[in-house]
């Protein structure tokens, strides 16, 4: 208790005296006594200040008069040495205080007064020293926080008053130092920048900086942070260039460089680079800047930085400067329009197709360098995940903030009698259904009734003949693989159908080659080693595999019969081999590697029979692929390039790996190496090969010949790559094709590479990429498939690549293709591959492709497999396309119980759901999450059945089939992104889309509003899975309105959904959704489906092309495998939305409510049913038994 007494007498002490001190000198201002007692008042607050923080901190408290005081004091002195110690406690009050400290002294009106001492002291001769340090450094310190400092000081006078104390005094650093301090923070103010230029104040500052020396180094660095700053102004810039001060900085830089062997100088280092930005920031900066050698001068001084880690700030200025003044180019093409043409039916009579047919030839292709050269720093190698999107950072300019615009009011649009041309797409709103055989309520098993799958057609090359190279050999052979007889009891039941589909599969193919060969040749030049390797490999039995996150021995039986056919496709180093395939149209398929297939090794041959009898269940469904009917579907698919060829990838089909692909962990400084790089060809030019090697403007480009040359193709569907250009030995610069009747949107690609060698590390740079980030800088692989990989039992695309980053580049885009902005850079992904298998032929694409002729397939092999008593499925056509092709519609519902009356109503009770997806070409993972929806709403799993009795589904899977088709990132063919077209869309121009929303505004004037709408989408720039919703009340807030979003009254119910599949869905991130409206998005599918339609529930759900940052697969890439189970997990949320919007009419039995409960909370554990176990589940949904059996569910 004494201790504590002591302490509180000290502190009421101490507190005493500082308020005595203060009162004491506020009286002395007011009496005008003596100057000594002020002096003496003045050195005893000076003393406390200096020793005490409490003293400090008091005086500068709120409500505090001490600043005042001393202000007043300061204000009103004319004794030297009071004014002295007064700014001295000013000094010690800001120094230690920090901002907050040198704010609170600008508020009391510090700045003014000091600014007026300085001039009366600039009158006084001769002038004092320490008055004119302590005046400036005092004002060097609270002019930042001054807003109006630099018109204060311009308006006092001050800006000459300290360049002639520096131009007075160069030879006195003590005095110099804190002018040229202050120099730097008048020069803030563009207006005192452009004064201080005109009187000479950069010629100046050249006389304070030079060549290396040990003395004076802290007066070195402010000058150049001075003249840094005085540069930034045009005017000093194209001074400095005049005079021919970059040529002076570039030298004196290198001889710091050279010097400065401790690296204690990097301060002064980087002050000269700072000087060099800011005169690089004007188009005569980078002339003079390049004039002067500067590209390899600050490449060879940041290359030798590199071996020492806290050089880095050096490094990193260095590249910023090379990459703004590298030479701006436009891209090595004809014209950065598609290089594809449609004849729209209709021209736009405004927006950018319009302006795209109005412009003159060539004038796209214009690059105009100007002085507003965007100038953004580089990124930092330990730089965050922190993205420019507004999804999550909201631009309040962007937000919705008229209330009447953001209710939702039910717009008709078009009449009922318009409307009626939809009545044909809903026969289940009038089908009495007499005509159906209702009596049976036994599932049907869910397999196909007639063969499993067509056989698979591996495309091979025909060996050239002994002696004759030129000798062709042209025919089709088809080589069933047989299982072996001994091991036909160790199948699965699956297995046996297929083995019994071969023979069938058999007989055929022997036909057909007796028709083919009374015609064409038989194929006696057929590859020994692929045979060979086919008579080992079926698609039923994988190998064991390792890979990073792959436990050896997890197997998978596929039941993919395998069958042989020629290639068709011209092999540039080999004689052509191949015949044509169709009667009507002529499809080829993409070409194998010619020297045979590489088996595997020995041990791997001798232990096939081992590893057949190894499998991991899968879900009960059936195989979607079928190589044959994707032949006949792509057939009669229309593209405007009118491909006719087929990758193999899309013909074979894609399997999930058995393993996982980890987030790949960026190198550090892997980006600027890149750039560095690039920079190498501007300073070595003669290295540069400069090779076209594919060109899509040019059918005929010359294909080289050397057998070191890789050989590239994307003539197939959804393919895109417009032109190759080889840089150096090893390395190509790929350019993608814009969307058709659009000259920009480039980032979807998807190619076939051939040629390559093995041990040999290749770069691949696609520089003209247009979004200012990707997940390419954030742990993303670009995808590969081998066909190579395939044929050994490996049929599917994994994440490759290496040294991967995404960064701006040299060549510009024209203020037309920029929308009016100059200069607008491309961006490049590079990324390095090492190919497993030389001459192997292999694919790359953005993501896992998903092509029309795919999706057309999957609807047909569920069409022909489901079980009608059980499934009401319908596929009907939307619309035709620009060119064309349909847009499918499909309908699931259950079957009525039975054509009663009841049953009917019932059925034509159920609420609707709306899907949608693919509205940009692009998001191939919304197609692989629409997957998973439709197979999941095929199976005859309860859970699905239940869903099915609870909602009819419409969903148009695709709604951009022809930008799917021809490869667009996107747009359709129209050249517009058709998810900004829903508030009016043309029926010309925008078939699908005017009719999607004709279905929807039929279902309301029919009053069958859906209770759900989502349209599937992917995104580039963030992971995990999300969704956008609309919201009145979370949109006002946003605004921070706070008075206006309280008196909103709005029901949550748009929050459900998601909320469920937060609960229940691995890749789902509830915090990552958003339900803001934004004016930019106003004519989204989302906002006009939930404004005008009058859908609460209108969603867009997005999916990440990258992979998780939380939950189960955190930290993993995401595969189809992850999409196609968020399709699935999505239906399973709509079935517990169903339980809690709708309570009283969800009868379901409360055991399978139990069990689906379970369901969610278990995560949806993947497992297969016993037979016993689906007979349970069938009798709960029959006779609505309450059994309480724990079941699992696999999806």
């Amino acid at each position: 208790m004494s201790k504590l007494k002591v302490i509180s007498e000290k502190s009421l002490t101490n507190n005493s005296r500082i308020v005595g001190l203060l009162a004491q000198l506020e009286k002395i201002n007011t009496e005008s006594t003596e100057s000594d007692t002020a002096r003496y008042v003045t050195s005893k607050i000076l003393h406390l200040a200096q020793s005490q923080e409490k003293t400090r901190r008091e005086m500068t408290a709120k409500g505090s008069t001490g600043m005042e005081v001393l202000l007043s004091t300061l204000e009103n002195t004319k004794d030297l040495q009071t004014t002295l110690n007064i700014l001295s406690i000013l000094v010690e009050l800001v120094s230690a205080g920090g901002g907050r400290r040198a704010s609170f002294l600008v508020a009391k009106g510090g700045s003014q007064i000091l600014l007026q001492l300085l001039m009366n002291a600039s009158k006084e001769s001769p002038l004092n020293e320490e008055l004119m340090v302590q005046i400036h450094s005092i004002l060097a310190k609270i002019g930042p926080k001054d807003k109006k400092f630099g018109v204060k000081a311009r308006i006092n006078g001050a800006l000459n008053i300290t360049l002639n104390l520096v131009k007075q005094n160069l030879q006195n650093p003590r005095l110099v130092l804190p002018c040229l301090q202050l120099l730097r923070v008048y020069s803030a103010n563009s207006v005192n920048s452009v004064s201080l230029g005109k009187n000479g104040v950069v010629e100046l500052l050249f006389k304070i900086i030079g060549p290396f020396s040990k003395k004076n180094s802290g007066l070195m660095k402010v000058a150049l942070d001075t003249l840094a700053a005085l540069l930034k102004s045009k005017t000093n810039a194209r001074r400095a260039v005049d005079r021919g001060y970059v040529q002076v900085l570039l030298t004196i830089y290198v001889d710091w460089h050279r010097h400065d062997n401790r690296h204690r100088n990097m301060l002064i280092r980087k002050g000269i680079l700072q000087s060099l930005k800011s005169v690089t920031n004007i188009k005569l900066g980078r002339k003079a800047f390049i004039d002067a050698n500067g590209m390899k001068i600050l490449y060879n001084t940041s290359q030798e930085c590199l071996a020492v880690r806290t050089l880095d700030p050096l490094v990193n200025t260095s590249s910023l400067i090379m990459r703004k003044c590298f030479p701006k180019n436009r891209l090595p093409l004809p014209t950065i329009k598609s290089s594809f043409h449609f004849q729209l039916p209709v021209i736009p009579v405004t927006g950018p197709v319009a302006q795209l047919y109005s412009l003159p030839p060539e004038v796209d292709d214009v690059v105009d360098e100007s002085d507003d050269n965007d100038d953004i720093d580089l990124e930092a190698e330990n730089e965050t995940e922190n993205e420019d999107d507004v999804d999550q950072n909201f631009k309040n300019d962007d937000i919705e903030t008229d209330i009447n615009k953001l209710k939702p009011q039910q717009e008709p649009g078009r009449t009922i009698e318009e409307l009626k041309m939809y009545e044909h797409l809903f026969p289940e709103l009038v089908d009495d259904f007499q005509d159906y055989d209702l009596i049976s309520k036994e599932p049907k098993p869910f397999v196909f009734e007639g063969k499993v799958r067509g056989p698979i057609v591996v495309p091979t090359a025909g060996e050239e003949a002994s002696g004759n190279p030129g000798n062709l050999r042209k025919g089709i052979v088809r080589t069933n693989v047989s299982p072996k007889a001994d091991e036909s009891d160790k199948k699965p039941t699956c297995v046996d159908l297929a083995k019994e589909d071969t023979k069938d599969n058999d007989r055929t193919s022997q036909q057909q080659l007796g028709d083919q060969n009374r015609t064409i040749s038989s194929a006696q030049g057929l590859n020994n080693d692929i045979v060979k390797a086919l008579d080992r490999i079926t698609l039923q039995n994988i190998p064991p595999q390792t890979a990073p996150g792959f436990t050896a021995g997890a197997k998978k039986d596929y039941s993919l019969p395998l069958t042989v056919l020629t290639c068709t496709k011209a092999c540039p180093h080999m004689a052509t081999c191949g015949n044509v395939l169709f009667e009507s149209r002529t499809v080829q398929l993409g070409k194998l590697c010619c020297t045979g297939v590489e088996t595997e090794d020995d041990e791997d041959t001798e232990s096939t029979s081992s590893v057949e009898q190894a499998s991991v269940e899968v879900s009960d469904g059936p195989t979607l692929h079928d190589s044959d009917l994707y032949i006949e579907i792509v057939k009669n698919t229309k593209s405007v390039p009118e491909y006719s060829e087929v990758a193999y990838p899309d013909y074979f089909g894609h399997i999930p790996p058995p393993f996982k692909e980890p987030i790949l962990e960026r190198p550090y400084g892997v980006q600027r190496t890149k750039i560095a790089q690039d920079i190498e060809r501007l300073i070595h030019q003669s290295d540069i090969i400069d090779r076209v090697v594919y060109d899509l403007d040019n059918p005929n480009y010359a294909i080289p010949e050397e057998g070191d040359i890789l050989k590239f193709n994307s003539k197939f569907e959804s393919g895109n790559l417009r032109k190759v250009i080889q840089i150096r030995k090893n390395e190509y610069d790929l350019i993608l094709n814009s969307d058709i009747n659009s000259n920009h949107y480039h980032q979807w690609f998807y190619f076939e590479v051939s040629g390559m060698r093995l041990g040999v590390a290749y770069r691949f740079n696609i520089i003209n990429c247009e979004k200012s980030n990707s997940q390419f800088n954030y742990g993303m692989q670009p995808l590969m498939y081998s066909v190579q990989e395939a044929l050994n039992a490996r049929p599917w695309w994994i994440r490759v690549g290496t040294d991967i980053c995404y960064y701006k580049n040299h060549f510009s885009r024209s203020s037309v293709a920029a929308g009016g902005q100059k200069g607008k850079s491309y961006y490049t992904i590079t990324f390095t591959v090492n190919f497993p298998h030389k001459d192997d032929v292999c694919y790359f694409a953005y993501h896992y492709p998903y092509t029309y002729s795919t999706l057309q397939m999957h609807l047909q092999k569920l069409e022909s497999a489901h079980n009608p008593q059980q499934i009401y499925f319908r596929k009907d056509v939307l619309c035709e396309t620009l060119s064309g092709n349909t847009c499918p519609l499909v309908t699931i519902t259950a079957m009525p119980e039975s054509n009663y009356y009841e049953h009917i109503c019932q059925f034509r009770n159920r609420p609707y759901v709306f899907l949608s997806a693919r509205v940009h070409p692009g998001e191939t993972n919304a197609s692989w999450v629409m997957k998973g929806t439709l197979e999941y709403l095929m199976s005859n799993n309860p859970t699905a059945q239940s869903l099915r009795e609870s909602y009819i589904f419409k969903i148009v899977p695709m709604l951009n089939p022809d930008g799917v088709i021809n490869g667009n990132h996107r747009c359709s063919l129209s050249g517009e992104d058709l998810n900004r077209q829903w508030q009016s869309p043309n029926p010309d121009l925008h078939p699908t889309i005017y009719h999607a929303k004709g279905l929807l505004q039929y279902l309301a004037a029919v009053k069958h509003l859906p209770l759900v709408y989502c349209d599937y989408h992917g995104h580039s720039r963030k992971k995990n899975v999300f969704m956008y919703g609309c919201s009145i009340k979370e949109t006002v807030w946003h605004t921070n309105n706070n008075a206006t979003s309280c008196d909103v009254v709005e029901d949550a119910g748009y929050r459900t959904l998601p909320k469920i599949l937060s609960h229940i869905a691995p890749a789902f991130c509830m915090s990552s959704c958003s339900f803001v409206v934004e004016k930019s998005k106003e004519s989204t599918a989302r906002v006009v489906v939930w404004r005008e339609i009058g859908v609460q529930r209108s969603y867009t759900m997005e999916s990440t092309l990258c992979g998780c940052d939380q939950g189960k697969y955190k930290g993993l890439q995401i595969g189809t495998r992850e999409l196609e189970e968020m399709g699935a997990k999505f239906c399973v949320g709509l079935l517990r939305l169903k339980r809690l919007t709708s309570p009283l009419e969800y009868n379901l039995p409360s055991g399978l409510l139990d069990f689906e409960n379970d369901l969610i909370e278990s995560n949806c554990k993947v497992t297969r049913y016993s037979p016993r176990r689906m007979q349970e589940v069938k009798c709960l949904l029959q006779f609505g038994e309450d059994s309480g059996i724990e079941l699992e569910l696999s999806i």
